[in-house]
């Protein structure tokens, strides 16, 4: 099995967790994965761990990638990284599938020239952004830095400290006060695709605002989002 190719012209293109269409999801595996090929970025899930430090993870624990089930905000960063995780057929023995620090993912990313696109999962204090923050910019990458969340306080306390980031507010549906929201903090949009109308987007456009869709793995819905205009598309399979 390889990627689906999108036609050109295209949006730009994220890797969703890595390829994990094709590698076990969040793992150095699935970015430079994502790495040797066209996309334009590469996402991925950053959770903080018992003792503030940060560790790249989806979830709240380590029960879907591990046959352990650690809390990831209870745990030591330590702990976490001794873990092997399962491959994608649920089995342990690649020693290389280990859960990646922040640093390595951002190593990762510079190292193929994508964009970093980095979510911030659940509330972290403004304490913790400065952390990571400090983090990227001690790889010079803040600037291919993209930060999405569904926490709108972490997006707007990012915007405070960092007036020209690329932030992508993270959504499900489309609610009546999204559009103003965004105008007002001056964020950018990362939606559910199957949300998004062609007449959104044109506002969406008309106000500035860039548009990402996750997560699309059928050509079908990636050809007509691209037609519709969304500036991102994220997918686990499609470049």
């Amino acid at each position: 099995m390889d990627t689906l190719h999108l036609n050109s012209p295209k949006p730009k293109m994220i890797a969703h967790r890595g390829l994990s269409g094709l590698e076990l999801e969040n793992t150095a595996s699935a970015f430079v994965a994502a790495g040797n090929r066209t996309y334009f970025g590469i996402e991925t899930d950053v959770h903080r761990t018992a003792d503030g430090k940060f560790i790249i993870i989806h979830d709240d624990d380590t029960r879907r990638v591990a046959m352990d089930h650690l809390v990831i905000e209870e745990s030591t960063y330590e702990t976490l990284r001794s873990l092997h995780l399962c491959d994608k057929d649920g089995k342990r023995g690649r020693k290389d599938l280990i859960l990646p620090s922040l640093q390595e993912y951002i190593q990762i990313c510079k190292k193929y020239e994508k964009i970093s696109v980095l979510e911030l999962k659940n509330h972290f204090e403004p304490e913790d952004l400065d952390q990571i923050i400090e983090i990227i910019r001690k790889e010079k990458w803040l600037e291919r830095t993209i930060f999405i969340s569904f926490d709108l306080p972490n997006m707007i306390n990012m915007r405070n400290k960092l007036p020209a980031q690329k932030l992508q507010f993270l959504i499900g549906d489309y609610p009546e006060w999204l559009e103003d929201t965004l105008r007002e903090h001056h964020l950018d949009l990362d939606i559910y695709y199957r949300s998004l109308t062609e007449e959104n987007i044109h506002s969406l456009h008309a106000a500035g605002i860039e548009i990402n869709v996750w997560t699309v793995d059928d050509l079908e819905d990636a050809e007509r989002l691209s037609k519709w205009g969304v500036n991102y598309i994220t997918s686990n399979i499609i470049e």
